[in-house]
Order: C-alpha cells, then structure tokens, then sequence
C-alpha cells in the first residue's frame, strides 16, 4: 500500500513528463524544494547522477507553454557526495517571474514547482496542527483527554510518591514522555513567531484547540497551552520538575489515553530538578546542576509576560514573577540538568548552559550579566563539528546572542554579530565542498539543527545586512523541503503535492492512519550511527534504497525510530522559521 502511495503522488507531482522512461532506469535526478522559490530570492536545484557523468547546461521550462524560459552553464562538477558519483548546483537566481516551472538537463527531469512571492503562505500555521495533536490532556485532534492523573513525584524534597497535578502540555515525540526543556524551548520559539510575524497566522481555532475563533491568533493559544503546563512544572518558588514519564513508556505504541506501565495506577513520574545526578539505564546522568532546564523557563516566562502586558495584566505579572523565581531557580547551582531513562541509555544528554543563562538574563534585562555568558560560549560547540552527542548542545543555536544584540547599541553587538558569522562561516566552509551546501552533522534530529542553523544565517543577515551567507541559508530551507539526495520533504503533508513522509514513527499514521500534518522528521543519520542503533528493523522495501551511502541514511519507514519519528520542538522551531520566510 505504501508504495501505490508513493508512485501516486510522484506520478502527480512529477507528471508525465518525466516518465519518458520507467523510473527505475534512471540514473540522474534534479533535486528541487518542493515548496518552491521566491520572486527575488535565491533558486538553486542539485543535479545528480548515480554515476560519473558530465552536465553542461540546463533549462527552465513554462509548464503552461511547454517553452524553454531560461538556460544557462551547469557551472561547477562538485563530484561525489553520497550516493552521487557527479553532482552540479543549477542556479536560476536571475530569473524571477512567477508560474509553474520544471527544470530539465540532459535525461533528468525535475518536478513542476512554482515561483512567486507567497511559496510559503500558510506553511507556518499548517504546522500548528501537529502542535496540537500532541497536547496532553485534552487532545483536540482525538477529541478526547489522555494522561489525566499526572502525577507522582520522585528525587523532591517532598516525600516520594507526593502527587502534584502537572496535567497539560504536549507530548514529545512519538511516545508520550514530557519534557521541560524542549518544551520550554518550543514555547519560546512560538512566543517568538507570534511577536515577530504575527501575520503569518490565523485565529481559526479555540483555546482547546477545537474549531472556532476566540479573538486569538492560533499561535499564541498554542503558546500559551506550553506557559500554562511550564506553570505547573514550577509550581512554587522552590519546587521545579525535569519531565514526566521515563522509557518505560517505549513499551508499545499505542494511542495516548492512560498508561498504567510506572506501578501507581495512571499516574506517571514526575521527575524533579535537583541539579544532581539521576538515574540512566542501569546508570546515572551526568547532571551537573539545575541551569539549563530553569533558565528557558524564566525565558518562556519572560517573554510571554511582555506579549501578554497588553492583553491580560493578571496573566503577564503572574509569568513575570515566575520569571524571576526560575532564573532564582536556575542559579541554585550553575550546571546542566540532562533527562532520565530506566531502562535504555538514549536520553537528552545537554552539556551546555550558558547559552541558557544569556537568553534568561536578557530576558529580565540583565544585560551586562548576559553579555558575561555571551563571552563564555561565542559558538554553539557542534557549528563545524562532524558529530555530537544527542542534544548535546541545546537549543541547537544560541537564542540568546540574538535577542541581546537587539538590546545593545555599542561595541557588544558588533562582537555578538561576530560570534554569529564565526559559526556560520565555520558551516559554510564544510558546506561548499558539496553541491547540496551541506554542512550539519549528521546526527540524530538533523533536521533540528538544519531548521535552527537556518534561523541563526536568518537573524545574522537581517541584523547585519551581510548577505554572504545567503546561498547557504536557502540551501538548508531547500533541504527540508526536496533538495536532498532523497528528494523528500521532511514534514509531513508539506507540501501536499509532494514527496512527504507518509509512513512515520508514530502510533497516529501507524495504527490508526491518522495524518500528522505538519510534524518535522527527525531526519537523515549517519549510516554508522544508524547501524548500531537498538531495535530498528524496516517494515517495508526501502523505496528509497538507490539513494541511501555508507555516509547518510533516510527511511520513510515505520520502523526507522532514528531519522522517521517527528519531534514536538522541531517542529515548533520549524513553525518560527516558516513564519519569517512568509514575511521575509
């Protein structure tokens, strides 16, 4: 069934065209962004051939006409990357008049996609749809509530087994566990959207998620369903809880209604923030300290104060203090909170938190104290690396650099700006040695670091008007959306003609053949990493096999937990980025 699937929206796409020959003698490809490419913005599709061949030129031809619009050079044989043994960047940048369009060179032929100035209309606001199938509690999507008797308290100062009520929030991926810093994270960046490009959303839904409109664009309810669950996970001045739920949850996909897998009926753990070593498998984490979970919470709390001034007095004061109390929080003990696991040694292991404590004291206008953390991690580690530990270094991109250099006029913003360029330069330099600009490490939730390195090329161009960069920012946007050797989007459902996934990690699609519109894959891995994972095993043929290397690997598969399972933060931090390309 997954492969008529697939053939059906390829034939769609592609059109008949590019069946001049069956497809399984094809040895060349034009990878595009599905999404399309702006009037006035950079256009650059990958030419690649599975072996050694030489391209000359290429054309851009009218679909409506069938005539030849544009040619020019191939330019540059980037050579092999992959699975490619030749590979050439088409840039059609100068040509900018709106219409469908299909490349052609030689016997490839690329799918029809359009140029104009709203490719990206509505993306950002599709997406809040998979931040709603995610929420704990009520679930819109389901039209039911799940995860009602949260929960039981553990390593608190209160005895174990305490019950707190924590209901709320959303789930974090495909299982069900809840975590404060991606969530806190997540909240930030829909907070962010709704303050820096509020037009690119719409008020199509209530506060529960339900249809209907409340006055309210849908961002900043969905924004809001995080504040309120952060609200719960600090409770009180010195009480803050790290996550519910542990890997025991891993024990079967299932729709999210009650687990009863933790021994205390439907309750589940609630973790709490000591800034000491907890549990991971068979030993512990390496917790250091409570900063780095407690600052985005002052942060998430910080700026929904300021959105919410001007629209519920009570709301924003009450987020102020709890600003204030988590930044108190977070200077308990300076040092990382990593998550916990029981049984399985995967968890999010942050090393970093600096980073943390320059947004927060940005954040409640700390400003000298946060340009200190600025100088003490210029770069987020993993901008030029080769590899990283899973969540090692997060947020992914330091938030913190660009929300203080707004606020600073003088010497310190340009050497804020500098910190920027330095790891964007250090990315560019490894991604102009391949003609997909690649150069974010293939680790696992790849495509959260794209969809964040982005934003950072993003910030640094409007801040500075260095358009340097420019070239490498839109090659990272294309890659999520087509330009990759899969020729996949990496969200689900987007764009809805397109090659998208259609059989994720996740108990909706797989169970129930629920769609997941608007949820951020994991992405592509290294093929080593890939193959010392524990408990993966394809369900289907790899329709994408042709296209897999003993560099990188991609699955739309089930099975494939690694680069096929969407994850509630990358796509929140998705939803920012696809809101600044609307109105951008």
């Amino acid at each position: 069934m997954k492969k008529i699937l697939r053939f059906l929206l390829f034939f769609f796409f592609v059109g008949l065209v590019a069946f001049t020959k069956n497809e399984t003698e094809f040895q060349s490809w034009i990878r595009i962004n599905q999404l399309g490419y702006r009037n006035e913005g950079i256009k650059v599709a990958v030419w690649c051939a599975l072996n050694k061949k030489r391209v000359r030129k290429f054309e851009l031809v009218d679909v409506s006409t069938g005539k030849v619009v544009y040619s020019a050079g191939a330019g540059k044989d980037f050579g092999a990357y992959g699975p490619f043994e030749s590979t050439y960047r088409l840039d059609f940048s100068t040509f900018n008049k709106s219409g469908d369009y299909y490349l052609r060179s030689g016997k490839a032929v690329s799918p029809h996609f359009r140029i104009g100035k709203n490719v990206y209309s509505g993306t950002a606001n599709f997406c809040l749809q998979y931040m709603r199938q995610q929420r704990t509690g009520f679930n819109p999507f389901l039209k039911d509530s799940c995860h009602t008797r949260d929960g039981y308290t553990l390593n608190g100062p209160m005895p174990d087994s305490t019950y707190v009520d924590v209901v709320g929030g959303w789930h974090d991926a495909s299982d069900y566990l809840q975590y404060s810093t991606t969530s806190a994270n997540a909240t930030y960046h829909l907070l962010m959207a709704y303050r820096d490009f509020p037009a690119a959303f719409r008020d199509e839904k209530l506060s529960n998620g339900t249809e209907g409109q409340n006055g309210t664009k849908d961002v900043l309810d969905e924004a809001k369903w995080g504040l309120d669950w952060l609200l719960k996970m600090h409770p009180q001045k010195n009480w803050m809880f790290n996550q519910i739920a542990d890997d025991r949850d891993h024990i079967s996909m299932r729709i999210p209604k009650l687990d009863s897998m933790y021994g205390r009926g439907h309750e589940r753990p609630v973790y709490f923030i000591d800034g000491k070593p907890q549990q991971r498998g068979k030993g512990k984490n390496n917790t250091t300290g409570t900063s780095s979970t407690a600052a985005k919470f002052s942060s998430a709390f910080a700026l929904g104060a300021s959105i919410y001034s001007s629209i519920d007095n009570g709301y924003s004061k009450l987020l102020e203090e709890k600003s204030l109390s988590a930044y108190h929080y977070a200077n308990i003990k300076p040092g990382v909170t990593q998550t916990v696991s029981v049984k399985a040694p995967y968890i999010y292991a942050e090393e970093n938190w600096v980073d943390d404590m320059e947004l927060a004291s940005t954040s409640i206008n700390r400003l000298n104290e946060a340009y200190q953390y600025a100088g003490q991690e210029p770069l987020t580690p993993w901008l030029g690396s080769d590899t990283a530990k899973h969540y090692q270094w997060y947020p992914f991109i330091n938030l913190g650099h660009y929300e203080l250099a707004k606020r600073i006029s003088d010497l310190r913003r340009d050497t804020l700006l500098g910190y920027y360029k330095a790891g964007i330069q250090k990315v560019y330099e490894k991604g102009l040695q391949n003609a997909f600009y690649r150069g974010i490490p293939f680790i696992w939730c790849s495509n959260n670091l794209t969809t964040s390195f982005a934003i950072q090329c993003g910030w640094y161009r409007k801040l500075t008007n260095d358009r340097q960069f420019e070239a490498l920012e839109q090659a990272n946007i294309d890659w999520l959306f087509g330009c990759n050797p899969w020729g996949t989007s990496m969200v689900y459902g987007l764009p809805s003609w397109g090659d998208t996934p259609i059989d994720p990690h996740s108990a909706f699609t797989h169970l129930k053949n629920y769609p997941i519109n608007g949820g951020l894959v994991d992405g592509p891995v290294y093929a080593s990493i890939y193959n010392n994972l524990i408990g993966i095993t394809l369900n289907d043929p790899d329709e994408y096999a042709r296209f897999q290397s003993a560099l990188v690997v991609y699955h739309d598969d089930y099975g494939d937990y690694s680069t096929n399972e969407p994850t509630m933060d990358g796509t929140a931090t998705l939803i920012y980025l696809l809101a600044s390309l609307e109105e951008d």
